[in-house]
């Protein structure tokens, strides 16, 4: 009996990128999965018969030799290797945490710096368990991220509208937006559209090194503004090179090395965040860790809302959020001060002013 060959492909590749592995390994999977699919399922068997895979554009020998192992009915023994070599279990506590979550509210497609499209993303959320997968592509004055203009957030809109119509009974993509909170706190969009927006995560990526008189009134300024839902990354650090995983046109703006945390009165920002009803997000990409756990800790005591969120960039880093999870857990957070373990309509409720 064989198996589903592009289906395996495109486990390999999120497995790939939940392991923080290289972008070449991670596209030569998702590249040989888009090949295949493009062809009738007897092609694709009687090319693997003949040995001619490989005179496909997109499929190489390892990929070539997966096809065929899934065709015989084998699981492909890269994916096997994959499986047996994931990474340790949740402790309890993270593991109640996690299972607790319905969704993910900081996440990347191609339409900005992610490498793969929206219903990519959205069908592996699906997998993952999700009821709601918020869609918050960059803002306009990150060029570098090829963030998006009023009208192209405008097209998104529409096409989100769109796959919700098609995409399982029981799951559906918020709309959103990571914005730029820029130099005096205002926020990198049209009004109008930010109001449209289900869920707003505004964070700085520019000035990171701003005094701290100058960066406190910064993000003052941005958690004071109604549209302003999550505060995203508060310190911008960087606690090691980014991830091999990223995959998408905007790689660029995720090459930075190690970065300090900005410094900024977090008493201050947090006690605003507790007044203007901002969540605090626990950014579970492994190269940020953000904030770290003693400004966690200070923002629970504070009050404050959390989101755990991926900041994903690809269908594999949608599985990040057991990182945010260990973390939040050994800083005592509890589920029920996590926004992502509401329902969508929950959420979008609390979001709307």
């Amino acid at each position: 009996m064989t198996r589903d060959p592009i289906a395996d492909l495109r486990r390999i590749a999120f497995l790939l990128e939940r392991a923080n592995e290289a972008t070449y390994r991670v596209r030569a999977f998702r590249s040989a999965a888009s090949a295949l699919a493009a062809l009738p399922a007897a092609e694709v068997a009687q090319r693997a018969r003949a040995g001619k895979l490989t005179e496909l554009a997109g499929v190489g020998d390892v990929t070539a030799r997966c096809v065929a192992e899934s065709l015989a009915g084998e699981e492909p023994v890269y994916l096997r290797r994959l499986l047996a070599t994931e990474g340790t279990d949740l402790d309890a506590e993270a593991s109640r945490l996690r299972a607790a979550l319905r969704g993910d509210c900081h996440t990347h497609s191609d339409w900005s710096d992610g490498g793969s499209p929206i219903e990519e993303m959205a069908l592996a959320a699906v997998e993952l368990g999700h009821e709601y997968l918020v869609l918050t592509d960059h803002s306009p004055r990150l060029k570098v991220a090829r963030g998006l203009t009023a009208d192209r957030l405008r097209r998104q809109l529409d096409h989100v509208a769109q796959l919700n119509e098609a995409l399982p009974e029981g799951f559906r993509i918020l709309t959103g937006i990571e914005v730029d909170i820029l130099a005096d706190g205002s926020l990198d969009q049209a009004e109008e559209l930010l109001a449209r927006l289900d869920v707003v995560v505004g964070s700085v990526h520019s000035g990171l090194n701003d005094d701290r008189a100058k960066m406190t009134r910064r993000m003052l300024t941005a958690v004071a503004n109604p549209h302003l839902d999550i505060l995203g990354h508060c310190t911008g650090r960087m606690v090691s090179s980014r991830p091999a995983g990223v995959t998408g046109p905007g790689d660029r703006g995720h090459r930075a090395r190690t970065r300090p945390e900005s410094d900024f009165d977090a008493d201050a920002v947090f006690a605003a965040c507790v007044e203007h009803r901002t969540a605090v997000e626990i950014n579970s990409r492994p190269e940020r860790q953000d904030p770290p756990k003693r400004l966690i800790r200070r923002a629970l005591e504070a009050g404050c809302l959390f989101a755990i969120d991926t900041d994903a960039h690809a269908p594999g880093q949608l599985d990040w959020q057991r990182f945010g999870c260990e973390r939040a857990a050994r800083c005592g957070v509890p589920a029920d001060r996590v926004i992502n373990t509401w329902t969508a309509e929950d959420l979008i409720a609390w979001t709307t002013p």
